[in-house]
């Protein structure tokens, strides 16, 4: 972290579809054993994001010098275990489902619990989500994993009063932390990149199109 140039995009997404849509889907979910949170829709438009801003989607090298662009979809999601920070990777998102990619972050969880996660389980990710919802905070700074040049960090979601035009109408936001590597992402893309993420956040139905 000390030889990247890391800056911290903090912003927020109104979380009031995706946990309507989330309840219109569990008893899909249920009858097929899988736990739908809300983490499989941030991976979900992770994906979706990358796709538009390609730099994200990207590796650098040690020295800096070559940016290559990933033309897959790879997901790295942090996860908290007695042994430490396991950080398994859900394969070619852009090509699966809500309710595949909740099946396979249970499963991945539960495989980094018990350390039992195998070698191709690890590595080569496009981008990583780091998720603090189910234990606290209001805002971090998410460390990003070389060669990978941005991370996506998730705090608690809390409701809040938003504005409607008419009224403080309460809404459930989660914060977002967008950190970055500056040799590869200026601050305006960053800004842009995180509309569009948190854009995709407040319209799920975005992400099944």
């Amino acid at each position: 972290q000390q030889i990247i140039p890391a800056v911290t995009h903090h912003d927020r997404a109104d979380m009031t579809e995706i946990e309507a849509l989330r309840h219109r889907l569990e008893p899909d979910a249920d009858a097929q054993g899988v736990k739908l949170t809300a983490l499989a829709f941030h991976v979900k438009a992770l994906a979706k994001s990358l796709a538009i801003f390609p730099n994200f989607n990207a590796s650098l090298s040690a020295d800096g010098d070559i940016l290559w662009l990933k033309q897959f979809f790879h997901i790295a999601i942090a996860v908290d275990t007695p042994y430490g920070l396991m950080v398994p990777v859900i394969r070619d998102v852009d090509q699966k489902g809500l309710l595949a990619i909740a099946c396979e972050i249970f499963q991945m969880a539960k495989r980094a619990q018990t350390r039992k996660l195998r070698p191709e389980d690890m590595g080569g990710a496009s981008m990583s989500i780091s998720n603090l919802g189910g234990i606290g905070g209001m805002a971090f700074t998410p460390i990003v994993n070389p060669p990978e040049v941005a991370i996506m960090g998730l705090t608690r979601t809390e409701m809040q009063p938003i504005w409607n035009g008419e009224a403080f109408d309460p809404r459930p936001m989660v914060p977002l932390d967008l950190s970055y590597d500056h040799r590869v992402i200026n601050g305006a893309e960053a800004a842009r990149f995180m509309c569009h993420y948190a854009g995709l956040v407040s319209q799920p139905s975005r992400l099944v199109l």
